[in-house]
């Protein structure tokens, strides 16, 4: 349809549903030489273009290249593999054997479940079960995340498997050296600080330095305190010095006050 009544009238397309596009296409007015001959000047042309522009950008549509994974029904399946899990005896073949039936009929593998079963049996602290669980998708090739060995490892920390979570953590190393993060580093501190090795400590953190991850408050009073229980007064004070946070917040008096943390040289 053209509306008119105007030196450049507008023209607008229309959807098989009678719904008018969006966008409005200037027509092109076309004058006459006394030839008869149309004439186009420059600006009318160049008009012309950006009209056809707009006509193939609005009726263009985006193609991805991957498929979302559907995750509806996760939160059931989830549930369902943790009520099959739990009744199962502490046997690798017999969680395994369950483990592969449930996911026989499946055309992808359930990643988006199996993730929030391993929050639910985190939550209640199944330990054995979420080290059978995350062991067997890490079997399938599937879900090797930072977030995934972090559980791990809390798991084995939990479990007093302090081997096994030594085993991954040195596999973690060596395989994503430049990529692990600075939780899962105070993740292995934070695990040997349970279980009273200041020394194991002292390497994580060696580590960490060398790959210039900054430590966090709570792993360098970690580190700080390793450093004395093993009679080394003078590395305390240089990790001290150059990690320590100058400034914390405490509430006094009901109010939001800015202190020195002066009481770590103590």
């Amino acid at each position: 349809m053209i509306v008119s009544g105007s030196t450049n009238p507008i023209c607008f397309r229309f959807s098989s549903t009678g719904a008018k596009q969006v966008t409005a296409i200037s027509c092109l007015k076309l004058s006459h030489n006394q030839s008869g001959q149309p004439l186009i000047n420059s600006n009318a042309a160049g008009s012309s273009m950006e009209c056809r522009k707009m006509i193939k950008k609005a009726g263009k549509r985006e193609h991805h290249l991957w498929s979302k994974r559907n995750s509806a029904g996760s939160g059931q399946k989830a549930l369902n593999l943790v009520q099959i899990v739990s009744g199962l005896p502490n046997e690798k073949e017999a969680v395994y054997g369950a483990l592969d039936k449930w996911t026989a009929w499946e055309t992808e593998f359930p990643l988006i479940a199996v993730a929030k079963a391993l929050r639910i049996l985190r939550k209640r602290n199944q330990w054995i079960r979420v080290i059978q669980v995350a062991k067997w998708m890490l079997s399938k090739g599937q879900g090797v995340t930072m977030g995934t060995y972090d559980t791990l490892l809390l798991a084995f920390d939990m479990d007093w498997r302090v081997d096994e979570a030594e085993s991954l953590w040195n596999m973690i190393l060596h395989t994503h050296t430049r990529s692990i993060s600075k939780q899962l580093f105070s993740r292995m501190i934070s695990l040997y600080d349970h279980h009273n090795m200041p020394d194991k400590i002292i390497e994580v953190f060696a580590d960490m330095e060398e790959l210039g991850v900054k430590p966090d408050e709570d792993t360098v009073w970690r580190v700080t305190r390793s450093f004395q229980e093993l009679g080394q007064e003078d590395k305390k004070k240089l990790v001290l010095k150059k990690y320590r946070c100058r400034w914390k917040y405490i509430h006094f008096k009901g109010e939001r006050v800015r202190v020195r943390t002066d009481a770590w040289d103590e």
